[in-house]
């Protein structure tokens, strides 16, 4: 690690935790390719998609506890099996 980085880190160490999380947020996303974000991108507009389609009432909710019930069951079939 070059010198100037390693000067930034040691003055980053001495920020608050809520500071810190905040600054290694904004590098990781820094880091993030253009695939990555195109990826972001998609699931964006998946995820609106299908909230627009619930609040449309084209398609059905499955209520928690149901769901719940069947990722057990299904947990419990992995590990008999």
């Amino acid at each position: 690690m070059e010198r100037r980085a390693e000067t930034v880190l040691k003055e980053a160490l001495g920020l608050s935790e809520a500071d810190r999380a905040d600054i290694a947020g904004a590098l990781l996303e820094s880091l993030e390719s253009e695939r990555e974000a195109d990826v972001e991108a998609a699931w964006q507009r998946e995820i609106r998609d299908r909230v627009a389609d619930l609040d449309a009432g084209e398609v059905d909710g499955i209520p928690w506890e149901e769901v719940r019930d069947r990722l057990w069951a299904r947990l419990g079939e992995h590990r008999a099996g």
